[in-house]
């Protein structure tokens, strides 16, 4: 089976340090390690993690300004990347015309003009960079990036670690990229993350990412991080895993991201989908995504039916698992408008019984994104 399945550049040492390998979006990525999910989740929220994401799709949009290519994909997205400044970056969503979310990405405005730094997910890469190429006016191209790796470093302590390869990263600030050497190597640093706590995503020359990974995993801090414990920080982050929590069927209103669309782009209602976005903006969606906390120990799992206190299905469970950093099970999902205020009591029938649960407010855990100073 895993003849068939790519490989990152971190593969081998994935394998080398013991890894548990299992499939995910056509990659053979590495789940856990010999310390297990609860252990590495644990360690990233005290110290600091690090991830291999290189699965994900990189890429430039490239164009003659920064007034073409935005305009360019905010053809495609209800973000504001006309007005991004210099290396920010901006977490927007590809939507069809129905306003449905064909994947969710980052945007970021790199320092050379008429160039924007795209990263997409990685099961929807493919189609992604397909229906961007497609939607491209003439003059603003596409470059994908597959000879580069993507490393993420997360955790408390991943600023002073990362300090001591790149020491301009200390001071950089929540949700900007920029290029800087790491321990000489020129890389792509962003400072965002998935796990609800402060870190880096590191693009690297593929040639470069093994020893890159080594330095920093040689760092008493840092330790290596498989996909159980990145689902587990993200979903007490409570972030959204495409496919599962938003897909082609949710609406950024639907999806609680009604914050992605801003003013701007609210009145020019120039973007696929508007019509039907922007008419739950003013009127409601018939159902939204909300946290869920399930009583007793055991979690309730992806699929799981929620109920209202008569029996009379109103939502999904769309992710659902253990929290570490609650001791206790989490999970979110869709219910019907009316049932979505926080502290609704809810059932979520698992194995046939209903289980009594109630709405809950996300992040379940509190973000400790950096903040640079005034």
């Amino acid at each position: 089976m895993t003849e068939s399945l790519k490989t990152t550049p971190l593969h081998a040492l994935h394998v080398e340090l013991g890894a548990k390998m299992v499939p995910f979006a056509g990659y053979d990525m590495p789940v856990q390690y010999p310390a297990g999910v609860l252990a590495e989740h644990l360690h990233t929220r005290d110290a600091a993690g690090l991830f291999d994401v290189s699965h994900m799709g990189q890429a430039f949009l490239k164009g003659p300004d920064h007034a073409a290519v935005s305009a360019a994909i905010e053809a495609l997205v209800p973000g504001d990347i006309r007005d991004l400044a210099l290396g920010a970056i901006r977490y927007t969503l590809l939507l069809n015309e129905k306003g449905g979310i064909l994947d969710d990405l980052m945007v970021t405005r790199t320092a050379k003009d008429g160039v924007l730094f795209l990263v997409v997910n990685a099961a929807c890469k493919d189609a992604d960079f397909a229906h961007i190429e497609k939607h491209l006016p003439a003059g603003v191209a596409l470059q994908r990036l597959p000879e580069r790796a993507l490393i993420a470093l997360q955790g408390p302590k991943a600023a002073d670690v990362f300090a001591r390869f790149a020491p301009e990263a200390a001071t950089q600030a929540f949700m900007t990229g920029m290029d800087m050497n790491v321990a000489g190597i020129p890389c792509m640093v962003s400072r965002s993350g998935y796990t609800g706590e402060d870190g880096y995503e590191i693009s690297v020359p593929e040639a470069d990412a093994v020893a890159l990974t080594k330095k920093l995993l040689a760092e008493a801090e840092v330790k290596p991080i498989g996909l159980g414990a990145r689902d587990s920080l993200r979903l007490e982050a409570g972030l959204c895993l495409y496919g599962h929590d938003i897909d082609e069927t949710t609406t950024p209103v639907e999806g609680a991201l009604t914050w992605t669309i801003g003013k701007r782009r609210r009145e020019e209602a120039n973007f696929p989908g508007a019509k039907i976005i922007l008419g739950q903006i003013a009127n409601g969606a018939a159902r939204k995504r909300v946290g869920l906390l399930p009583e007793g120990k055991a979690p309730a799992r992806e699929g799981t039916e929620i109920t209202d206190a008569k029996g009379r299905v109103i939502g999904v469970v769309t992710s659902g698992g253990y929290g570490p950093s609650l001791g206790g099970p989490i999970a979110m999902g869709y219910v019907e408008a009316g049932s979505a205020r926080v502290d609704t009591a809810v059932e979520l029938m698992v194995r046939g019984k209903g289980r009594p649960a109630k709405v809950a407010s996300m992040p379940f855990v509190k973000k400790r994104f950096h903040k640079p100073a005034n």
